[in-house]
């Protein structure tokens, strides 16, 4: 979707999904352009996926702008979830302060009446195809350090209005050129855990939750 590839993912970290951003997988017809003084846009017509796939000919519909230079860029991104008659949006800031320094903060929004509702065609529990978090906002912020031409520093917060807070933090090692070895962090505290209406998007069965993996990367 556009929504995420215009704007960008959450930060060079694998388990960047503690609060989501937005649905990946869809079938699109898009059109970009790019006016070659650092502006850019896209249109893009979404199918959507499961229970977010549309339910008559209209399509999700998903523009953005985005403006580059040397410092970084400003881009945002609006989507209209036809199943659900539903709107949200995402704005953010890259910038980077040294050469070695990349940061982002990501911010977004979304309206969710219909998606609460249970006697919708399909309840969805508060999320739907581009409001995947939980509440009505949500905020995401990390960037990359590079230590040296090998290694580099990753990270992401993230939060959102169901009080859902997630820390991930990574290594990145190359080995040799085409050979990367990762080692990640994560931290998760599902808020509202236990309470009536909690939305778990991951899947945890506590309050507070650690993981840790190790990526062997080969790119040829």
């Amino acid at each position: 979707s556009a929504f995420d590839t215009f704007i960008g993912y959450a930060g060079n970290v694998m388990n960047d999904t503690l609060v989501p951003y937005g649905g990946f997988d869809t079938n699109v017809v898009q059109y970009y352009f790019d006016a070659g003084n650092g502006f850019s846009a896209v249109v893009s017509l979404e199918e959507g996926y499961g229970p977010f796939t549309i339910d008559s000919y209209v399509p999700h519909v998903v523009g953005g702008v985005k403006w580059t230079q040397g410092w970084g860029a400003i881009t945002g991104v609006v989507a209209y979830d036809s199943a659900y008659e539903e709107v949200a949006g995402k704005v953010r800031l890259d910038i980077t302060p040294m050469e070695n320094l990349s940061l982002f903060i990501m911010a977004g929004y979304g309206t969710d009446d219909n998606l609460t509702d249970p006697d919708w065609r399909f309840p969805a529990g508060g999320r739907g195809m581009y409001k995947l978090w939980s509440g009505n906002w949500a905020v995401w912020g990390g960037g990359t350090y590079t230590i040296n031409e090998k290694t580099s520093f990753n990270t992401q917060i993230s939060y959102d209005e169901g009080e859902n807070l997630g820390v991930v933090a990574n290594i990145a090692y190359d080995i040799v050129p085409g050979l990367t070895i990762t080692a990640e962090a994560s931290y998760l505290h599902a808020g509202e855990f236990g309470e009536a209406g909690f939305s778990n998007w991951t899947g945890a069965d506590d309050e507070d939750s650690f993981g840790g993996q190790l990526r062997f990367q080969r790119s040829f």
